[in-house]
């Protein structure tokens, strides 16, 4: 194997490298903003139920 042909694979190696590292960045910070997007849906439907659990209670009450 020729030095240069050593070379550009060692770059390619390390462009990889990089590469990846980069996605193992960018895969963290979409966990963490996946989590707090879930923390954020579950608040909603929490305030969502018990709006729909007082309008029931006013059916409920309204019907008798």
């Amino acid at each position: 194997m020729s030095l240069e042909l050593f070379n550009q694979l060692e770059q390619k190696v390390t462009d990889t490298v990089d590469a990846l590292e980069m996605m193992k960045l960018e895969n963290e910070e979409l966990r963490g903003e996946n989590a707090k997007l879930k923390e954020e849906r579950e608040e909603w439907e929490r305030r969502l139920n018990s709006l729909l659990s007082k309008f029931d209670s006013l059916d409920t009450s309204s019907a008798s």
